[in-house]
């Protein structure tokens, strides 16, 4: 075990706050606006259903696998220090480096213009055709400002202390679950009679649509192993508003028994997250056909493949309640952003400063603030965002790095068995459920879509895997300047 030199952290973190760290990074804005891309790779309410469901599955038993790994190493770092421990600290660098360059402050960047995006509907000032500065490549815009300023006021939040930062992810997490819940409830009571005709009537036809460069629809029925293929493609939009769940594993040092309430917390957040994700899905096809035409001229006739600007959340509220919809989702979005920024900025800087311990890190990231918290480590973090939001390419990177963050996933969980080869003797509080067969199955399938991406998107997948290998040669450098 790697002591800590700078004083412990304070043990505050309570099944509940973790639990709702767990729910609350899960819980972003995509599940407001991926069902579009995934109706439009599979085509059909019931292979909808069924793409959030695996991702639902798959999920929940990566949380199931990470309880044992959490009860045998309960210390700031969380996936860090699994990786370390099982493969040394060259990989456990590249997940770090790669967390800390794209994962996490690419998500804290694109989350925080996200709420800015959906602010800017309530209050327009704050919209992105508001240009402040124009110099070459570099716009800066209000919704930039809107979102570094967040970014900033939520990072010195959570320099005061780690009791604060989870009040104000119990307040925002609790508030989405019950617009969430409000959402669904209305959804059901208010339900659209002729779309679920059509959406009853195409249940399992799968079908891909493309829209081609001269405007056209091309649709590609889709049976067999082409099915097979679209189902894994369509996972990267929903694995990745599934992802976050792992988050609450870098705050381990500061949890109540963390041997029991973070594998507990992981498998509670998971279900709960993927009954609200699939509820959803389901008041969305209550309430739009998931067939539209991208000339449509409503939301209904658009359907969920094409809500303008991908906006399936939006579309259905507009169709609920006309005229005011949009703004009702606004402020859901903005609550949900809100409460996702905090847990991210929250739990991200605990991976630097294990980092920093294990000198991988500047050793200023290293240290706690009198509060108890990891202040150079957050502000850090705080200035990456800040400049990625500038950047405008978090969300190239983002998409960049979705196979990266799957791969990850997968050595973690490989990881598992790795362990219990090496070091049988290690206390296991928690062992993995269904080992060795669950994580077995969540290596294959993981595996499989990592395989279908490297095939099917190209573009994404190998840039991921170029920002992953460029961090051995700053390993090595690192290592080099820490040893003279």
């Amino acid at each position: 075990m790697h002591q800590q030199r700078d004083g412990e952290f304070r043990r505050t973190v309570t099944l509940l706050d973790a639990t709702m760290v767990v729910v609350g990074i899960m819980i972003g804005s995509g599940i407001f606006i991926v069902s579009a891309d995934i109706a439009r790779t599979v085509g059909s309410a019931g292979w909808l259903l069924v793409v959030w469901a695996i991702t639902g599955v798959v999920t929940l038993i990566g949380a199931l696998s990470y309880g044992e790994l959490a009860g045998m190493f309960p210390q700031a770092g969380g996936q860090y220090v699994y990786l370390r421990e099982s493969y040394g600290p060259l990989v456990a660098f590249l997940y770090g480096w790669t967390f800390f360059l794209v994962i996490q402050t690419g998500s804290i960047a694109a989350v925080g213009v996200a709420f800015a995006k959906f602010t800017a509907v309530l209050f327009p000032v704050f919209s992105e055709t508001n240009v402040l500065v124009h110099m070459g490549n570099v716009t800066v815009n209000m919704a930039h400002v809107l979102a570094i300023t967040v970014i900033i006021g939520l990072t010195w939040i959570n320099t005061r202390g780690i009791r604060i930062g989870t009040l104000v992810q119990n307040a925002f997490t609790f508030g989405k679950i019950g617009s969430l819940i409000a959402l669904i409830v209305l959804a059901f009571v208010g339900y659209n009679h002729r779309a679920i005709e059509l959406n009853l009537a195409t249940l399992w036809d799968a079908q891909s649509v493309q829209i081609s460069a001269d405007g056209s629809v091309i649709v590609t029925i889709l049976s067999g192993m082409g099915l097979i293929v679209a189902l894994a493609v369509a996972q990267v939009g929903s694995l990745f508003s599934s992802d976050g769940w792992n988050n609450i594993t870098f705050a381990a040092g500061e949890v109540v028994r963390p041997q029991k309430t973070i594998p507990l917390a992981l498998t509670l957040g998971t279900i709960m997250v993927t009954v609200l994700y699939l509820l959803v899905n389901t008041a969305y096809i209550v309430t739009l056909p998931v067939r539209g035409i991208p000339n449509g001229t409503t939301p209904f006739e658009q359907g969920i493949q094409f809500a303008v600007a991908d906006r399936v959340g939006a579309a259905a509220a507009e169709v609920m309640f006309p005229g005011v919809g949009a703004l009702l989702m606004a402020v859901l979005i903005m609550i949900s952003t809100f409460g996702c920024n905090n847990g991210m900025i929250l739990a991200g800087a605990r991976c630097y400063y294990a980092m920093a311990h294990d000198g991988l890190f500047f050793a200023s990231v290293g240290r706690l603030n009198k509060y108890g918290a990891p202040a150079a480590a957050l502000w850090v973090q705080g200035i990456w965002a800040g400049i990625l939001c500038l950047s405008g390419r978090y969300s190239d990177l983002l998409d960049y790095v979705v196979f990266a963050v799957l791969l990850f996933y997968v050595l973690t969980v490989v990881g598992i068995f790795i362990l219990r080869w090496r070091k049988p003797r290690l206390p296991r509080p928690i062992k993995a459920i269904g080992y060795p067969v669950l994580p077995a199955l969540y290596i294959a399938a993981s595996a499989f879509i990592c395989a279908v991406l490297l095939v099917e998107k190209p573009n994404y997948t190998y840039p991921g895997l170029i920002i992953v290998l460029a961090g051995i040669p700053v390993y090595y450098l690192w290592r080099r300047r820490t040893a003279t």
